[in-house]
């Protein structure tokens, strides 16, 4: 007998099919050693996720000393104190990393120590915080790689619409989002020659800055010397104590911009190769000792070569002019190779916020406070879901800003360190609750309650000062953000009471009485092809509505399934396995049902990363196995139809009975009524 498919198209590649490949590479298999290629070891992690905090170092000092004004003899303190902040908080987050050896950051850790409307809080603003990141990244790269080129090309404006230097950096942020559709790795690797540039031009510039200067040292501690006796003085002369340390306050906090970054590697541990723990430790310190030596070290420099603000120009472009412009015939070259450097590092920091930024949706998505679709991975074992809307957000926040740095910043740091000061809260509290199991928990509490009060502190200072100027904004928007995840939860579980009133279909099914006689199973006779998921009262409700509509006429029934594979499970192989064996389970539970009813019942499966297209191939196969096959899939039906349940539920049955329609196949959509769930 000839195949039911034929004389049909086959689920043949089209040519949009055929450039996703070539643009995004072919389809990844969740073979077992999956995990190893698409892990990061601690060098690579340190590129993809520590670049944030290494990159903060082109605008979170500048930030810092430019806040100082003329009072440039607290930068010695100020160095100090932004080279121990880095140190304290990124130890605190070692710790974290040693309790949530899972990852999820923030997150989680808010989650599951302070309670799920802390997480929420927590989640909301990482997620608009590696939003910014992107944006504040792209926009820092623009400014450094202008600032030594042409000072009209700056304020260029293309066709009359957007600024040339806009339009190079919402590019730079559609290339990001192509990479990172093809996979994490391959984005680390290709942007990982850019970071070790800017670590070899920095430490030469910081290094020869200070060595080149030793002789200086003397009269610039003598300068600061001075300085701080007048600033002791009352005004007008100096600032008075009281003055002074307002200053060095303000000056600390608004340089907050440098810390930035530090949780991203708690945050991405899922990513890293095992042992993971271990990997993340060692990245961590990675990142930690190369920030503070090159935020501290550039604050130093800056001192030392007694750099200025100039209009158009970073003050890393300033430092490095003065420390190797003079030089002869190689000196530009050593400028343009550093700023570049800079410029081409912060890139690659943005791709913390592809990296991070749809995890965080991810784990928030599998708790239902965003829509589930965004715990899905792609064929290439992406989010592309949050990939797609964190890239997107981030190229209309800087359209918004016009790709000012400074007014990003404030955007960013306001949600890094209220996020920050959750975490800290959080394992302030595990450490109390498990301090009769660790005697040693005085010393671990120590370093979250001094990364608590830094973190608050800062956080405090920033809003106050920059509220009017912006600082609004992001606390207005991560509140959206968190209304619209608690709306979100309220309509999934709406839906879900719903839905459990199907369940009672199982406890109404006759019990203890001695079935029927299994029937045997002819390919040749009619056969219904179900396809469900875990075994519950809507399955159960499938199966009866297809005897109710059809009676006698199937005589075969195979429950078909796909476990599939998100961000939750796309952890281990471990985690894969157990998502198989819960398929496996569920399905022999309903083929027991069939059987215990008289029916003459079988079932198939597949594990994916995607339902409709692994569930399509899985039903071909079945078609030539059993030619009459009719195929029938469940969808939820709501009562009244709103614009936001095509985003909160997808449209799996829908879109499978497309695909197999076009392959030649008979497919029903059982119609699942949801009354007055939204």
């Amino acid at each position: 007998m000839s195949s039911p498919t034929a004389g049909f198209p086959d689920l043949g590649e089209p040519w949009t099919a055929r450039m996703k490949r070539v643009l995004l590479g072919r389809k990844r298999e969740l073979q077992p050693n999956v995990f190893h290629k698409v892990s990061l070891i601690a060098l690579l992690a340190w590129v993809g996720l520590g670049a944030d905090g290494l990159s903060s170092s082109a605008y979170g000092p500048e930030e810092a000393f430019k806040t100082l004004g003329t009072h440039t003899y607290l930068a010695v303190g100020l160095a100090l104190a932004t080279a121990f902040t880095v140190l304290v908080i990124s130890y605190a987050y070692s710790r974290i990393i040693e309790q949530f050896p899972l990852g999820g950051g923030g997150y989680v850790v808010a989650s599951r120590l302070l309670g799920q409307k802390a997480g929420v809080v927590s989640g909301s603003a990482l997620v608009v915080d590696y939003v910014l990141t992107i944006s504040i990244s792209i926009a820092a790269a623009g400014d450094a790689i202008f600032s030594f080129l042409p000072p009209g090309w700056t304020s260029a404006v293309l066709l009359g619409v957007l600024p040339v230097k806009l339009l190079v950096e919402l590019a730079a942020i559609g290339f990001l989002i192509l990479l990172n559709l093809r996979g994490v790795k391959e984005s680390v690797i290709a942007l990982a020659p850019l970071f070790m540039v800017f670590l070899i031009s920095h430490a030469i510039l910081i290094g020869g800055v200070i060595i080149g200067r030793l002789g200086d040292i003397p009269a610039v501690f003598a300068e600061v010397h001075r300085g701080f006796a007048q600033g002791l003085q009352a005004p007008p002369i100096g600032l008075g104590l009281a003055g002074m340390m307002a200053l060095f306050v303000r000056a600390y906090a608004l340089g907050g911009g440098t810390y930035t970054g530090i949780e991203a590697v708690s945050n991405g541990l899922s990513i890293m190769r095992e042992p993971k723990v271990q990997t993340g430790k060692r990245t961590m310190a990675l990142m930690a000792v190369s920030l503070a030596v090159t935020a501290g070290g550039l604050i130093l420099a800056y001192l030392l070569v007694h750099a200025t603000p100039a209009p158009g120009r970073t003050m890393n472009a300033v430092l490095a002019n003065q420390f190797a412009g003079g030089w002869a015939g190689i000196g530009a070259l050593f400028v343009f190779v550093a700023l570049l450097s800079e410029a081409l590092l912060l890139i690659v920091a943005g791709q913390t916020g592809f990296i991070d930024g749809p995890r965080v949706m991810a784990n928030m998505a599998v708790d239902s406070y965003m829509p589930h679709r965004f715990s899905q991975l792609s064929d290439r074992l992406t989010m592309s879901y949050g990939v797609l809307l964190i890239g997107g957000a981030s190229l209309l926040a800087l359209v918004y800003t016009g790709g000012n740095v400074t007014h990003l910043v404030v955007l960013y740091s306001i949600n890094v360190f209220l996020t920050f000061s959750l975490s800290e809260l959080a394992m302030c509290r595990f450490w109390v609750r498990e301090r009769k199991k660790h005697p040693d928990w005085r010393k671990h509490i120590s370093v979250h309650l001094t990364g608590l009060t830094l973190c608050v502190f800062i956080l405090t200072v920033t809003v106050y000062e920059k509220f009017g100027e912006g600082g609004w904004v992001t606390l207005a928007l991560t509140g959206g953000l968190i209304a619209g995840c608690f709306l979100i939860r309220r309509h999934y579980r709406r839906v879900h009471d719903k839905l459990r009133r199907l369940d009672g279909i199982l406890t109404a099914l006759p019990a203890g009485v001695a079935p029927p006689p299994a029937q045997s199973h002819d390919p040749a006779a009619p056969t219904a092809v179900l396809l469900v998921g875990g075994y519950s009262g809507l399955g159960i409700h499938s199966l009866l509505a297809v005897q109710r509509l059809f009676p006698g006429y199937f005589k075969n029934f195979v429950f078909v399934s796909v476990g599939v594979i998100d961000s939750a499970s796309f952890v281990n192989v471990e985690a894969v396995d157990e998502v198989r064996d819960r398929t496996a389970a569920d399905l022999r539970r309903y083929v027991e049902l069939a059987t215990g009813l008289g029916l003459a019942a079988d079932s198939r499966m597949a594990v994916g990363t995607e339902a409709v297209a692994t569930a399509a191939d899985l039903c071909v196969q079945i078609a030539a196995e059993f030619p009459r096959s009719l195929f029938f899939a469940g969808k939820l039906i709501f009562e009244r139809e709103r614009w936001y349940q095509r985003l909160l539920h997808n449209e799996t049955a829908y879109q499978l009975q497309r695909r197999l329609q076009f392959a030649g196949l008979n497919a029903m959509v059982l119609p699942v009524r949801v009354t007055e769930a939204a």
